[in-house]
Order: structure tokens, then C-alpha cells, then sequence
């Protein structure tokens, strides 16, 4: 179970990560978690940044030092992290590398309800897939190359995790495309009698009401 956190919006973690660098006032924050892409690395709203910051300092990871004006603009805090703080990025970056969470990808919800397809609309959609996916494979490779040349790898690992996800899914569309094509995959007969003749086949209505139940019991 992952730990109940102070801050638990994972954009505190961004912060954290960005503070741990230097000092700097919000707007530098922002402007550096935008440039190193970090709001592509994780999921957090941008419109909860200013309540994220407030909380981090009310929970003393993270610290006011100075304001600063710039010209005629605003007068601006300069925040750094706390030595509370750089336990907490720590503790927070161990528990996501080391504990695997139950993650729900879009492609995963659609596969939930792949049934609702005739089989030769979903065979036909998951090739259009697999082209766009093929497609942005080979710009991510390029693009990771081209990065890989400039930037140590240490700090482009999360781009060859993405794509080593994406290439695990190209290969998976690939087989199931092959056995959809084939006729080889199983009940693909039964799924197709639904969707022609518009009757739930027996086996299916079975398991849509609950009456079969998968159970690992023996009995002697």
C-alpha cells in the first residue's frame, strides 16, 4: 500500500524534484517543470499548482526564503526545500520505483468492452492502431537517439520505459491481430453469432448473470 502522504498530489513530488536543484520563485518552477516535460511524466492538474506550493510550505517541506521584484512586476517568494523535504522526495521516489500500483490505461477500459465490436470492426480498429502506434514508435526511437547524443541517459530513462511499453503493446496487437485474422482465436465464432444474429449464445448468457463461476476447488 502506498504511504498517506502530507502532500500527496504528485505534483508536489514535481516541485520537489525541481526545488532540489536551487532555490526559485513559482513562476521558475512552472517554467522548469514545463521544460523538462514533467507534467508528460506524471498526471497533475496545472490549476492546483499555487494551493500544492501553500501546502508544501504549511508542512514545512518547503521553505520561504526571499521575495524578489523583477522590474515592474509582482513582488515574487523565493521558496527552496527543506531538509523534511528531500526525505520526502526520496521516500516518495523509492515507493514509485520499487511497489507496483494498479494502473488503468484508456486502451485497457476499451479492451474491457471489446465484445460490444463485431470482431471484423474490432480486428479493423486495432490494425488502425497498431499503424499509428508502428508510426509513433519510430519518431519516439528517433527522437530518444537524437536526445540520447546530447543528454546522459540517466535523465531520459522514463522516455526508454515508455517506449519499451509501447513496443510490448505493438508486439501483443501484433499475435492477437494474427489469431483474429486466422480465425484461431477462441470463441471468435461465438462472438460473431452474437453480433449477426443479435442472440446472446448460452455460454455468454451464463456468464453475463453470474451462474459460472471459475473456482479452483477439487474435490475427491
Amino acid at each position: 500500500m502506498p504511504k498517506r502522504r502530507k502532500v500527496g498530489n504528485l505534483l508536489a513530488l514535481a516541485v520537489l524534484s525541481a526545488l532540489v536543484q536551487r532555490p526559485m520563485h513559482p513562476y521558475e518552477i512552472a517554467t522548469a517543470l514545463r521544460a523538462w516535460g514533467k507534467d508528460q511524466d506524471m498526471e497533475f492538474k496545472w490549476g492546483s499548482f499555487y494551493t500544492v506550493i501553500r501546502n508544501l510550505e504549511k508542512h514545512r517541506l518547503i521553505d520561504a526564503v526571499e521575495s524578489v521584484r523583477e522590474g515592474r512586476r509582482p513582488e515574487r517568494t523565493v521558496y527552496r526545500i527543506t531538509d523534511a523535504g528531500r526525505a520526502e522526495l526520496v521516500d516518495w521516489a523509492r515507493e514509485l520505483v520499487s511497489t507496483p500500483m494498479p494502473e488503468h490505461p484508456r486502451f485497457r477500459a476499451g479492451l474491457s468492452v471489446l465484445a460490444a465490436l463485431h470482431p471484423d470492426e474490432a480486428t479493423d480498429l486495432l490494425r488502425q492502431r497498431l499503424d499509428l502506434l508502428d508510426d509513433a514508435l519510430r519518431r519516439d526511437r528517433e527522437t530518444l537517439d537524437a536526445h540520447l547524443r546530447e543528454i546522459p541517459r540517466l535523465f531520459l530513462v522514463e522516455s526508454e520505459y515508455d517506449l519499451a511499453l509501447r513496443e510490448a503493446e505493438a508486439a501483443w496487437l501484433r499475435g492477437l491481430l494474427t489469431e483474429l485474422s486466422s480465425g484461431s482465436y477462441p470463441g471468435l465464432d461465438t462472438w460473431r453469432a452474437f453480433h449477426e444474429t443479435g442472440e446472446m449464445p448460452a455460454e455468454l448468457t451464463e456468464l453475463a448473470g453470474g451462474t459460472s463461476t471459475p473456482t479452483s476447488e477439487t474435490t475427491d
